[in-house]
């Protein structure tokens, strides 16, 4: 009876795929970087197993008999298969890919890395599809309990396996219509606490950086709204004279994806003439997924939308 350790050794059929490919035991030998003596103890254990000689001399060569020709394409195929199955799981082809990618994000956040990611899922991966899912599971353990494959955004409150990446640093500037009168004349710090303002809390929360930044300066502004949606923040800045906060890259940087909300809503960008705390906007992700090729792949298109082409390393 053949021992159950033979037949399922993985580096046997290794060895009969090099030595029916080379139909000698000096070149399987070199090509599997052993030597002939234990290569020709490997072909006397296939001779056992398979009950066959496999090779045999003819002259000053050997040759292959009916047995070993009939089993050399599938011990290739074998050893292929093994290789794939053994490979990083890093090496996955964008192309074949056909899975659903959950992220979380807030929602300008989303919106600024939707279009992105989807123009490179069409040219790179046309299978995946995009989920965005509001920050009602922020906090939670929803990393890992699998019901996101990423978070990006401000990474807080995760749990202490959790992956994190810091992206990129923001500043944040003040956002209001064309037209308005701010953007008239020098920005003070008087006359920004003199306009009308809107901020963003899904707590509700009326008071953030700026105001303790204008108390320095003996100035309280007057928040008419807090709203929960940034989205909706910036449509109020720009049907109105509120002035919104909103993210942009540092002094003299291209302008970010996360600014295009609110340049596409045609409002302008004014520096803020005083100092606040940046933005880092980071992803994200469990450690089940740290070797997958699919997340790899994502994690790269996340880096490249929010940090350009160069971007992309993991």
């Amino acid at each position: 009876m053949r021992s159950l350790n033979s037949v399922i050794d993985a580096n046997l059929a290794v060895a009969l795929d090099a030595l029916l490919a080379e139909q000698s035991v000096t070149r399987a030998a070199a090509r599997l970087h052993t030597s002939p003596a234990a290569m020709s103890r490997t072909l006397a254990r296939l001779r056992r197993i398979l009950q066959d000689p496999l090779l045999v001399r003819a002259g000053q060569t050997m040759v292959p008999t009916p047995r070993a020709r009939a089993l050399r394409d599938e011990a290739a195929e074998v050893v292929r298969r093994l290789g794939e199955l053994l490979a990083p799981g890093t090496g996955v082809d964008p192309a074949a890919l056909r899975t659903t990618f959950t992220l979380q994000a807030a929602d300008v956040v989303g919106a600024a890395l939707a279009p992105g990611l989807l123009a490179l899922a069409r040219q790179e991966a046309p299978g995946v599809s995009l989920r965005f899912r509001a920050e009602e599971l922020e906090a939670g353990p929803a990393l890992r309990d699998g019901q996101v494959d990423m978070e990006v955004g401000v990474i807080e409150h995760v749990d202490p396996e959790t992956h994190v990446e810091e992206l990129v640093t923001l500043r944040m500037v003040a956002a209001v219509r064309s037209g308005h009168p701010l953007t008239e004349g020098p920005l003070t710090p008087a006359r920004l606490a003199a306009a009308e303002h809107v901020t963003v809390s899904r707590r509700g929360r009326f008071t953030g950086p700026l105001d303790t930044a204008l108390a320095e300066h003996g100035l309280r502004r007057r928040v008419a709204a807090v709203l929960p949606s940034h989205l909706a923040a910036i449509s109020l800045a720009a049907h109105s004279d509120i002035v919104c906060l909103v993210p942009a890259g540092p002094g003299g940087a291209a302008a970010p994806p996360l600014t295009d909300p609110a340049t596409g809503a045609g409002l302008r960008l004014l520096e803020i003439p005083l100092p606040l705390p940046s933005v880092t906007i980071g992803m994200a992700w469990h450690p089940r997924h740290a070797a997958d090729g699919a997340h790899h792949w994502l994690r790269g298109a996340v880096r490249r939308t929010l940090r350009g082409p160069g971007g992309a390393e993991d």
